[in-house]
């Protein structure tokens, strides 16, 4: 007979970055967890020490198509979330955010199961409005190359909000500011990445623009925990909420913390601006702070350590393999 506080929960993009982080910190809370990847940008290197918990399942699925299992809670995570992935093939990264959605939904509805969905800042495309609180509508290219994943997550965002009006279904809807920390994929473009890519292995890093444009950093652990609070929150509160570290950060500054930490000979080689690429972008959290009782603890400096220390073995296992792809798009990351 399966505990009382035991939930079973499901994760889909649980081979993942964050999903990886979430599926291990609900098994480490006494959870039944079935993760649901395609390996598409996920890796069973992530999960693979997971694997012989006796309450980890890992599946194989797209969650473009249905899926049929019995479950209490859904963290709906799946969806490239980086320009150089969700770009390469920017229809799928529709279908996925869109039939993503709709499936999971459905899905929560025959079971009645809670469900939240990972959308992004992105919804709020170059803010006019700065910094972005939850009811600004955005400033979004509908047609542009960053659209697939903008407008993709927006419609799932419709969609949630949807399904609760008209099935009163329990929904979540967390916006997810730039999140870094260990697993990410070296390769995915995304600006810690690729700086810590090309600081580690001495290549000149890559700053777009004039480095001022700003993001803000939250590790992935203080993501994990706004997931977990979000999912716990009152069945009448449903976001969206914005969760993300209020802390701007330049790009600049990032990239001279970067070669610090790696003690690095890198330079700096300045290239043009993408179009559609967000001058800025910080998070209110006045919502998440308040409904919540959440803000992100831990400092840049230390969870940038923790990621140049994972970059760093895996640049001594793979030895002459890990190298900068020559992907450079700057990234807003999920």
């Amino acid at each position: 007979m399966r505990e009382l506080h035991c939930k079973r929960v499901l994760v889909t993009g649980g081979a993942g970055f964050l999903g990886s982080h979430l599926c291990e910190t609900l098994l480490a809370q006494g959870h039944d967890v079935l993760c649901v990847d395609n390996f598409y940008t996920g890796t069973k290197r992530n999960i693979a020490h997971l694997l012989d918990y006796p309450t980890f399942e890992l599946m194989r699925h797209d969650v473009t198509f249905p899926l049929y299992v019995e479950v209490d809670e859904i963290y709906n995570l799946a969806c490239p979330a980086s320009p150089v992935h969700y770009q390469h093939d920017p229809v799928q990264t529709t279908k996925t955010s869109v039939h993503g959605a709709i499936n999971m939904l459905g899905l929560a509805k025959r079971v009645k199961a809670k469900i939240l969905q990972a959308s992004t800042s992105e919804v709020y495309g170059d803010p006019e409005v700065h910094p972005q609180v939850e009811n600004y509508y955005g400033h979004v290219n509908p047609i542009g190359l960053r659209s697939c994943y903008d407008e993709g997550k927006r419609c799932a965002e419709t969609l949630f909000m949807d399904y609760r009006r008209q099935h009163g279904m329990r929904v979540k809807v967390a916006r997810i500011f730039n999140t870094y920390g260990p697993r990410m994929h070296p390769n995915d473009g995304r600006v810690v990445s690729n700086f810590i890519m090309q600081a580690l292995t001495n290549q000149p890093i890559t700053i777009y623009g004039d480095g001022q444009q700003t993001r803000s950093f939250c590790y992935v652990d203080d993501m994990i925990e706004g997931f977990q609070r979000l999912m716990q929150s009152p069945d009448d509160f449903c976001g969206p909420v914005n969760l993300g570290n209020p802390v701007e950060c330049t790009m600049l500054e990032l990239a001279q913390t970067i070669i610090g930490l790696c003690n690095s000979r890198s330079t700096l080689r300045f290239m043009p601006l993408p179009d559609d690429d967000p001058v800025r972008r910080r998070p209110d959290i006045s919502l998440a702070r308040g409904a919540l009782d959440w803000e992100p603890h831990v400092a840049m400096r230390d969870g940038l350590l923790h990621t140049v220390d994972y970059f760093r073995k895996m640049h001594i296992e793979r030895g002459p393999a890990f190298r900068p792809s020559g992907q450079r798009a700057p990234a807003t990351m999920v």
